[in-house]
């Protein structure tokens, strides 16, 4: 009985998809494994340089900088896949981030997270999650907050601010 239980955790674990096995690139080029991040709760949002919840790129540094000696981390994952309101190439778009909002949190490389050609990171987000979290990103800076395992835990829309209180409450609950 317990090698029956063992093999169906194995199983599903296989047909959730595991965060931790998915490889991408940092904004610099440099490879970002998000084995990385295992034991971390992580604010994982789509960023654009020109939409109008751009703003949140400060505020969410504050909330990195907060949290992130309690193992938190805010990951950057910048798309020109709505409204082409991303235009920049990625040292561009690094340089915007820091000069303009001071963003010292972590930063993906500039690719699409929607469609076919959908980074492997949202592929897990809005395919592998569960139920409640799963379903195409709509527009600039949703967010979605994994736990220590490496679960999503929440899903939040683009007009929900770094600092709103059900975030911030769920964000230190995960911690």
């Amino acid at each position: 009985m317990r090698y029956l239980i063992v093999l169906f955790f194995i199983i599903q674990t296989a047909i959730a998809g595991d965060l931790y096995s998915i490889k991408d690139k940092s904004i610099k080029g440099d490879e970002f494994k998000m084995a990385d991040l295992k034991g971390k709760t992580v604010l994982i949002v789509n960023i654009a340089s020109q939409c109008g919840y751009t703003g949140q790129l400060d505020d969410l540094d504050g909330l990195y900088r907060k949290y992130k000696d309690k193992n938190f981390l805010v990951l950057g994952v910048p798309t020109n896949d709505f409204g082409g309101q991303t235009p920049e190439d990625d040292k561009t778009m690094l340089e915007f981030c820091q000069k303009n909002y001071n963003v010292t949190y972590p930063i993906l490389t500039k690719r699409t997270i929607k469609g076919k050609e959908k980074r492997e990171l949202y592929k897990f987000l809005t395919e592998q999650s569960g139920k409640d979290f799963q379903g195409d990103v709509g527009w600039n800076f949703e967010k979605f907050l994994v736990n220590k395992d490496g679960k999503v835990i929440g899903r939040f829309g683009s007009s929900t601010k770094p600092d709103d209180g059900e975030l911030v409450k769920k964000i230190e609950t995960a911690l």
